[in-house]
C-alpha cells in the first residue's frame, strides 16, 4: 500500500520517544479483529496485540494488552487487582476514555491516562504489531519499546480461545 502513514496521537507519541516502528496499513473489516489484521500483514495472530479498554467495579478505566489469539480472563484480572469485577467497556465508553474509535484503539496517546496491563508472554515475542490509532493501521515494534513508553504492569490473565 502506498498510502501515507496516518499521523495519529499514537504516532506522535512514538516519534516523541524516538521509537523505531514499522507502519502497516491494511483493509479494515468490521468485526474482523486480529484474525484479519494478522492475515493481511502475513504474521501470526499471536504477535498481533489487542488494546482492550476495560473498567473495574468502580468504573475506573484500564487498558489490557493481549495476544490476538487469546482472551482476557476478567476473573483472574479482577483477582490480581483486588477488585470485585472487571469488564470490557461499551464501545462508546471506550471511545470516550481512549479518544480512539473501537477497532482503532492504540495504547499510545490515549485521551485519558489509564493504567496499562500487558500479558507477560508478549514480552517474549521478537516483534509485536499493535494498533497505531486508526482502523486498518498497525505499527510493528519490539515489546521492549512498547514497555518503555507504556510502563505496563505484567500480568498472567490469558485464556486461549475457547477456554
Amino acid at each position: 500500500m502506498s498510502e501515507k502513514t496516518p499521523v495519529t496521537p499514537a504516532i506522535r507519541v512514538l516519534r516523541q520517544h524516538k521509537i523505531a516502528y514499522t507502519d502497516h496499513l491494511y483493509e479494515y473489516e468490521e468485526k474482523g479483529g486480529t484474525a484479519v489484521s494478522a492475515r493481511e500483514l502475513g504474521v501470526e495472530e499471536h504477535a498481533v496485540v489487542k488494546t482492550l479498554v476495560m473498567e473495574d467495579d468502580a468504573k475506573q478505566p484500564l487498558v489490557v494488552l493481549m495476544h490476538g489469539d487469546c482472551e482476557v480472563s476478567t476473573k483472574n484480572l479482577a483477582r490480581f487487582l483486588g477488585k470485585k469485577s472487571i469488564h470490557p467497556c461499551t464501545p462508546e465508553v471506550a471511545n470516550k476514555h481512549s479518544g480512539y474509535m473501537v477497532g482503532g484503539t492504540s495504547p499510545f496517546g490515549t485521551k485519558k491516562a489509564m493504567p496499562v496491563y500487558m500479558e507477560r508472554s508478549i514480552t517474549a515475542l521478537p516483534r509485536i504489531y499493535i494498533n497505531g490509532g486508526k482502523r486498518g493501521f498497525l505499527v510493528g515494534m519490539t515489546p521492549a519499546d512498547a514497555i518503555t513508553i507504556l510502563k505496563p504492569v505484567l500480568v498472567d490473565v490469558a485464556n486461549a480461545h475457547g477456554e
